[in-house]
């Protein structure tokens, strides 16, 4: 008999745990929405760095958060693909969001009270009726608080950076591993001490560490976990 029940999934992390990629996957398996609120911090950051708001040594919060209401965030589902992309004001910045230049801005960007506020209450309207998987930093401590499964994924930051820095080379940006491997690390840093909805394990998750496993490993343990809550 199948079971029509449909949960809130909520994976948060650190940058580089491949969140996202498990996330894509768990979400096209059950049939359920998937949520990349890193991509729209990314998109945010991206809109902050052509516009001139945002760049490696300063930030004009007061600029990009007046502009706040000048920037349409969507996603569109990719059929080829398998999963939604993100649409900035209409344009497709699926790619441009993911370069190492966003990167080293995206956790600045993030910590902006006013981005998180707008953030927080769109995701909110995406997963009202359940059936979603939804991946970033603050999802099952603040976004969805009382999300049916969630998960907290860690990796060392070598792990995370030797993944990153394959991603990047793979799409034929020229980066620097230890490049790769500070931003990294700069990230936790600011993601887990910033003052708005800081990156932490909510009191009920469960914590996954996928140092050493591969994806089809880290798939098969996750959809357990979730047939599990299922089934509850």
């Amino acid at each position: 008999m199948t079971n029509n029940k449909k949960i809130t999934i909520a994976i948060d992390g650190f940058s580089s745990t491949g969140k996202s990629t498990i996330a894509k996957l768990v979400a096209k398996k059950y049939n359920y929405v998937y949520v990349d609120t890193g991509a729209m911090y990314r998109a945010v950051a991206l809109y902050g760095f052509k516009n001139g708001f945002v760049g490696k040594d300063f930030l004009d919060e007061a600029g990009l958060t007046g502009d706040l209401n000048k920037i349409d965030l969507d996603f569109k589902y990719n059929i080829d693909l398998g999963f939604a992309e993100i649409y900035l004001n209409g344009e497709n910045v699926e790619k441009a969001i993911r370069t190492l230049e966003v990167s080293e801005l995206v956790s600045k960007v993030a910590a902006i009270s006013a981005v998180r506020k707008k953030l927080v209450k769109e995701q909110q309207k995406m997963g009202v009726s359940g059936g979603i998987v939804m991946d970033g930093r603050d999802i099952g401590t603040v976004v969805f608080p009382d999300a049916e499964l969630k998960i907290y994924m860690i990796a060392s930051a070598k792990t995370r950076a030797e993944r990153r820095y394959q991603e990047l080379r793979e799409k034929g940006e020229d980066v620097d591993y230890h490049d790769v491997l500070r931003n990294v690390m700069s990230r936790d840093v600011m993601d887990s001490t910033r003052e708005d909805s800081p990156l932490m394990k909510a009191d009920d998750a469960i914590e996954f560490d996928n140092s050493d496993l591969t994806i089809d490993q880290q798939y098969e343990k996750i959809c357990a976990l979730i047939d599990k809550r299922l089934a509850s």
